[in-house]
């Protein structure tokens, strides 16, 4: 079937012009096998998702997913980092939460507080170690992902 002039071009084609007039564009992004980390990378990654704990599990949860099969100190170590801030994360959210109950809200206020000072130092000595180049482990960590 041919399509005249005043035709559009099916839904399934890209409708800007290509180097030759009527030919789709082609995309041109980033390949869908990403490189392997280089071994400096690999280090860099490894310490941002010790150091993200800070911020909770999410950070560690988002290297991990994105650079695990990348490097594989990165997949070690965002793992341990993973597994050690997810319980604690979830404990602080739960407290946040307590903190609206009347009379005991400031206990959970304070235990709140404490949970994330705690996760603080563990995740930045623990980001301050990888980043030398060594894994770490944590001396509580439920490991829960495998």
């Amino acid at each position: 079937m041919a399509q005249d002039a005043s035709t559009p071009p099916p839904a399934s084609q890209n409708s800007s012009p290509g180097p030759h007039h009527g030919e789709p564009t082609e995309f041109h992004g980033v390949a869908a096998n990403a490189l392997p980390l280089t071994a400096s990378e690999d280090r860099q990654w490894a310490t941002l998702a010790h150091f993200g704990g800070i911020l909770g599990f999410v950070p560690s949860l988002l290297i991990y997913l994105i650079f695990k099969e990348r490097g594989p100190f990165t997949a070690q170590e965002s793992k341990e980092a993973l597994n050690f801030t997810l319980p604690p994360t979830i404990a602080a959210v739960l407290a946040n939460i307590l903190v609206l109950v009347p009379v005991v809200g400031n206990i959970f206020a304070v235990i709140a507080t404490l949970i994330w000072i705690a996760l603080t130092i563990f995740s930045v000595n623990a980001g301050v170690h990888v980043n030398r180049g060594q894994p770490h482990r944590y001396a509580f960590n439920l490991r829960l992902i495998h």
